[in-house]
């Protein structure tokens, strides 16, 4: 025998309450018509011939009294549909439209969650807690209200916050914050209540509910002070109603746990959202690290056929350093498609280079360049390898190209060979020298330079102005952030035009040292300068081993 939930009875009573009143009304006048026109055409046939006849004398007075009261009647039609529509659809304009997807729709289970082990744990725990929800209220503990992801896009926060509902087995609504804002003010406001309400309703028939708020920073920016022209009045409101739903005066509390997702900064969001009682766990989404990158190029490989001798996962795990998820998935989706339009039956390391360096650079362009620039380009790109191969041991020298793509004539491949999260005085002279070497191999070969050292001049600055502006890496061993205090016009702190020399000078300086150091080993390595920049004007491409092949022959091996 079937039984009705009451819980289920009272949630389609709250959601669909004024269709119901509206179907209930049509429906009882389309009853009363049918009725009045049966027992009408019954009467007519049973009547008498004379009381026929006095019907149809009646007939003007009756068309004149339908007359008369079809315009009353129009006049309260016109006023309960203007009630109807035009009251409710004002305030419609700020109701949302999302509906809730169960968790076992979504179907994302945590074994699907790749590369992010640390972010997973944490996920679990939550899991854990909404799951215990009545063990946490028995102890004292309070509900878990939010949780807030952070990091770079592409790292998997969506996901993760899918995972979570699927696990949890609650109703999931997902919302971008900027589907909040609007040009009118109130309507954010509004929506935030609307969301929040149709939450309320799942919790008390599921109980719980999860709502994700992608992009939270677009909602939940700090309030600033309002400018009059309205706009900063509907933002803080919009982030005012969501803090009152989040921990507000309510009268009960709700298994509803907000996630929100932001690739902004922690500080770009208001403080009273990040306080205890409302996004109460962070989790830090950040790219994954060469175990995880492994497991997700095992991953994605699995859906694509390979040719497992020329593709090494644990090569590419350390050529995609800083690659995020959805870097790596795009890049063996477009792998794919080039060995199919290669006419190719499995992808090999040569489509997942030629992907690589087509998702970084672009195609290739269709020019082609005269004997003189191959060899400027060569002794360009050579000069790149040999400096980050014999000075710089933390970066590989995975592939060398003079084939033109995009902006560049051609292109060194050095990545780190592991993540590294702490750039100190050592790795900034490397990048340095690295930026440089080029510029010395043209000087060394030609006399002269070339436009191409735009970029690298560009980087090599940016980086020796930060070492002394910044960082106190200068050789005169001013202390200070130099750089955060000339940009602040209000400060009372003020930089001399002697200081801003003398630290100019020392920007100069480390310049000068790397460029010193890195000519000098040039010159001793010249013959190794001219074996490098002949094979890639004779083959357009080198890779990872035919690279190490020739530093090899001429007795170079890696430092330590």
């Amino acid at each position: 025998m079937l039984k009705l939930n009451p819980k289920v009875i009272r949630f389609y009573i709250k959601l669909y309450w004024v269709r119901a009143v509206v179907i209930a009304i049509l429906a009882a006048l389309v009853f009363s018509l049918v009725v009045v026109v049966t027992n009408g055409m019954k009467a007519w046939n049973e009547a008498e011939p004379y009381l026929r006849q006095s019907q149809m004398a009646m007939i003007p007075l009756q068309f004149y009294m339908q007359v008369i009261m079809s315009l009353i009647f129009g006049v309260t039609y016109t006023f309960m549909w203007y009630w109807l529509f035009m009251k409710q659809g004002a305030s419609s304009f700020s109701q949302t439209s999302k509906k809730a997807i169960s968790g076992k729709e979504i179907n994302v289970h945590w074994d699907d969650v790749i590369g992010m082990d640390e972010a997973k744990e944490e996920a679990m725990e939550l899991v854990k807690l909404i799951k215990d929800r009545t063990e946490v209220k028995k102890i004292g503990g309070r509900i878990l209200r939010g949780l807030l992801m952070l990091g770079p896009p592409g790292c998997g926060k969506t996901y993760l916050a899918k995972a979570i509902s699927t696990e949890a087995g609650l109703p999931f609504i997902s919302m971008s914050g900027s589907e909040f804002i609007e040009m009118f003010v109130g309507v954010g406001a509004g929506r935030v209540r609307s969301l929040f309400k149709r939450a309320r309703m799942l919790a008390d028939l599921k109980g719980g509910c999860i709502i994700f708020i992608d992009e939270v920073d677009a909602v939940g920016g700090q309030r600033v002070q309002e400018k009059g022209l309205g706009g900063q009045r509907e933002a803080n409101t919009t982030v005012n109603q969501l803090l009152v739903e989040m921990d507000g005066l309510k009268d009960k509390d709700a298994n509803i746990v907000v996630i929100g997702a932001t690739n902004a900064p922690e500080n770009f969001l208001d403080r009273a959202l990040l306080r205890p009682g409302r996004f109460d766990r962070k989790i830090y989404v950040d790219k994954p690290n060469l175990e995880d990158r492994e497991k997700l190029l095992g991953y994605y490989l699995k859906e694509v056929k390979f040719d497992t001798e020329s593709v090494k996962i644990d090569r590419l795990a350390r050529i995609t350093v800083g690659s995020s998820p959805a870097d790596i998935a795009n890049l063996i989706r477009e792998s794919a498609l080039i060995a199919i339009r290669n006419r190719k039956e499995l992808v090999g390391m040569k489509e997942i280079d030629e992907a690589r360096e087509r998702i970084a650079l672009g195609i290739k362009r269709r020019i082609r360049l005269r004997e003189e620039e191959k060899w400027q380009t060569a002794y360009h790109e050579a000069g790149h390898a040999i400096i980050t191969y014999l000075l710089v041991p933390t970066q590989d020298v995975f592939k060398i190209t003079i084939t033109p793509r995009g902006y560049t004539g051609g292109v060194t491949w050095t990545p780190e060979r592991e993540e590294i999260f702490i750039h100190d005085q050592h790795k900034l002279l490397g990048r340095i020298k690295t930026c440089l070497g080029a510029y010395a191999a043209e000087k060394i070969k030609y006399g002269f330079t070339t436009a191409g050292v735009d970029s690298d001049f560009a980087a090599a600055l940016s980086t020796a102005h930060r070492m002394v502006w910044r960082w106190g890496m200068g050789k005169s061993g001013y202390i200070g952030n130099f750089h955060a205090v000339d940009s602040l016009s209000w400060t009372e702190v003020a930089i001399s035009d002697v200081m801003k020399a003398k630290l100019d000078e020392d920007t100069q300086q480390i310049l000068q040292t790397c460029m010193k150091e890195v000519m000098e080993l040039l010159k001793q390595e010249e013959p190794l300068l001219d074996r490098l920049a002949k094979e890639l004007v004779a083959k357009q491409e080198l890779n990872y081993d035919e690279i190490e092949a020739i530093f090899k022959e001429f007795g170079k091996a890696r430092p330590v």
